[in-house]
């Protein structure tokens, strides 16, 4: 049996380990899995997972890729046996919280170096095979916070928007090639992704001012009771992948929760921005004014009962 290759990027844990896993053990046998990491020290809970799942031999390989580095992702691409990867799954990604001013410039470069350039380095390197076979897909781990703006998650919305920019321009330009794109988009997820933030949790708090520090404190609150009352387990995020997968003409964008869509919604029935910003902040910091400036221009913001999403 010809089995599907399916190479996924940043699987030490959370999405990544279980997407891996999960592809592994499918009862069809229909695929082969490179789970890749940026550290091999890592992998004990990947294979601890399969050992749980019954992969069956030969259905899952460990490979070092460091997505910060190209020579590194050229070396994890010559190591594929099959000598094509049919399924490429861009999930490698680093995390920021904070104000903005806390954050040290090596931390904010470390998070665009491997949400954005890295995923860059890493299509450079797999696409070109995939449009002279006229054949691929492109499964990306993307994030509400790619959608709509959180406070003190500046910079790693930032890579997110970047990301759907990056991913919709590729996904209008590569169907003559026979290759899709999909970006699979998460709300909170019960991941080790927030015990892996960059620079540790909030950054260099004094350098900002007392008015946002005390901002920073109410978002924590909230950002705990999302995660409590609104977090995904990795498995049922994984059921998404599958879907785009095995979709004969797959969509650009699936959601892994509809919780959120009324916020994205709002962003989009007014284009000023202005319902969407006062919304957001009055959910986020209840009885704090947003300003006059923030309703200005727009028109007025509805109640919302829907909570804003903490970023995958």
């Amino acid at each position: 049996m010809n089995r599907t290759v399916v190479l996924i990027t940043g699987c030490s844990s959370g999405i990544g380990l279980n997407l891996a896993v999960r592809l592994a053990s499918d009862p069809s046998g229909s695929f082969k899995v490179y789970a890749t990491l940026r550290d091999l020290k890592a992998q004990g809970p990947l294979w601890e997972a399969a050992r749980a799942r019954g992969c069956p031999p030969d259905s899952l390989e460990t490979l070092q890729l460091d997505v910060r580095d190209s020579e590194s992702v050229a070396a994890a691409r010559a190591r594929v046996r099959e000598g094509r990867v049919d399924v490429l799954v861009c999930n490698a990604a680093r995390g920021l919280l904070g104000p903005l001013e806390a954050h040290s410039e090596d931390a904010m470069m470390s998070v665009l170096d491997v949400n954005v350039a890295g995923t860059v380095r890493t299509l450079q390197a797999f696409l070109p095979d995939m449009k002279r076979r006229r054949s691929g897909r492109v499964l990306v781990t993307g994030s509400l916070g790619g959608l709509m703006g959180m406070p003190f998650n500046d910079v790693y919305c930032a890579t997110k928007f970047a990301l759907e920019g990056l991913f919709e321009s590729l996904a209008v330009m590569l169907p003559p090639f026979g290759i899709h794109v999909s970006l699979i988009e998460c709300g909170p997820v019960h991941t080790a992704f927030q015990e892996k933030l960059e620079g540790g949790l909030g950054g260099a708090l004094d350098r900002a001012d007392v008015q946002t520090r005390c901002l920073f404190s109410r978002y924590l609150v909230h950002w705990e009771n999302i995660f409590r009352e609104e977090a995904q387990d990795p498995e049922e995020v994984t059921e998404v992948f599958l879907t785009a997968l095995r979709a004969p003409q797959p969509a650009l964008r699936y959601f892994s929760t509809n919780r959120f869509l009324p916020l994205m919604r709002l962003r989009l029935d007014d284009p000023s921005g202005c319902s969407f910003v006062a919304t957001m902040h009055r959910t986020v910091f209840p009885d704090e004014p947003a300003g006059a400036e923030a309703g200005a221009g727009g028109p007025e913001a509805p109640e919302s009962s829907t909570p804003p999403a903490a970023p995958q």
